[in-house]
């Protein structure tokens, strides 16, 4: 079963020791990231390929259309833990252009449990229907809707209990949104970072 899929584990674990025989037994006491990442789930959006850190370097939380919902307890797990225990200094809340979650959210279709999860997007997509509604282009009009969602993501993020304690205490943390262009394999930083509480009031 998946023998294929073994196989390349071991070449590449041969790979990776003909190029630095340290490298496993370096990342074994490594987790020390500065870094968390919320991203997609999605398969075409490698989390540290993107940004081109190696394992223990960075933190990654991923679920369908990188969202960040006050009440998902895998999520919030991640945050704290990043937050409270390694310490972090960014948190990346990454979306993508051309996202199927995102376009899942408002295509009218019903997909079962899936539909509950995106409600967040629906959301987000009301709050600024008369913005959508003017951009002509159906993927223009998507791609709007994915900045729009991570921008209020960023703003879950920075909400949240764990990042304002961390704040209160002097803990230097900044949450930022980007979008990753699949077709370029560039990422866009929205310029919506915020750093402490009186930020916060700009993503309203």
């Amino acid at each position: 079963m998946l023998k294929h899929l073994l196989e390349n584990n071991r070449a590449w674990s041969q790979r990776k020791i003909a190029g630095d025989p340290s490298y496993f037994a370096r990342l074994v006491g490594q987790q020390a990231p500065e870094y968390l990442w919320i991203g997609c789930s999605d398969s075409r959006v490698p989390a540290n390929e993107i940004v081109d850190l190696d394992p223990g370097e960075l933190f990654v939380h991923r679920n369908v259309a990188n969202l960040a919902p006050p009440q998902d307890a895998n999520y919030l797990s991640v945050l704290q833990f990043a937050v409270d225990v390694i310490k972090v200094k960014h948190i990346m809340v990454v979306g993508h252009y051309g996202c199927g979650g995102v376009a899942a959210a408002v295509d009218g279709q019903r997909r079962g449990l899936v539909d509950h999860w995106l409600h967040p997007i629906r959301e987000v997509h009301h709050e600024h229907r008369h913005e959508l509604e003017a951009i002509g282009d159906d993927t223009e009009r998507l791609n709007r809707l994915c900045e729009l969602n991570v921008i209020r993501q960023v703003r879950n993020v920075a909400s949240d209990v764990f990042v304002q304690d961390a704040w209160a205490r002097g803990q230097e943390l900044t949450v930022h949104g980007w979008v990753y262009s699949l077709s370029t394999g560039l990422v866009n930083d929205l310029d919506v970072s915020v750093a402490d509480p009186a930020e916060l009031s700009r993503l309203e």
